[in-house]
């Protein structure tokens, strides 16, 4: 009977099946259902899963090694990593924002008056913000961050800090370019 542990032999009862040691294996790899396997994807897991800790500033675990984290004052206080999703968003809602301003000053253009404006040399577009409302309320409904936007890059100007449906309908805006 193949009792014997050195030996090669297929084993022909149960009783020797059970006895016999299971085949030694050369390579290093285990299958992913295997308990060695397990531990090392959960080995792995868990390293990787630490060196993502490190970089988080919201873990209790935040120690940055690798990573300078810009002080108050620094050029880059307060801004996204470099290369970072983050930043990446950033970049790509910056880009949307200039869009819907150009667009705005297309339309202001498109529906607004030319005027005589006193401080300027010559013919100023305006429009009414109602006028501008309605027909803007087709296109988006972020017509006054938009302007306060645009208002900020010196694009248009207009009275008041805040613009609001019906009590400032008649608030004139001024294409400044």
């Amino acid at each position: 009977m193949g009792t014997n542990s050195q030996s090669t032999t297929v084993p022909e009862t149960d009783e020797d099946m059970l006895l016999a040691p299971a085949p030694l294996r050369d390579d290093t790899a285990a299958p992913i259902g295997s308990v060695k396997g397990l531990t090392e994807n959960w080995q792995k897991w868990s390293h990787e899963h630490q060196e993502y800790q490190k970089h988080n500033p919201f873990s209790n675990n935040t120690r940055p090694t690798s990573v300078v984290v810009p002080q108050r004052g620094q050029d880059d206080y307060g801004r996204p990593l470099q290369g970072s999703m983050t930043e990446q968003r950033g970049k790509d809602a910056h880009t949307h924002i200039g869009r819907e301003v150009q667009e705005l000053c297309e339309v202001i253009r498109d529906i607004g008056e030319p005027i005589n404006k006193a401080d300027s040399d010559g013919l100023v577009i305006a429009v009414e913000f109602g006028k501008l409302f309605e027909h803007y309320v087709s296109i988006s409904n972020k017509l006054v961050g938009i302007l306060l936007r645009a208002r900020k890059q010196r694009l248009v100007d207009f009275e008041g800090e805040m613009l609001w449906q019906g009590k400032d309908d008649h608030v004139v805006i001024i294409l400044l370019q």
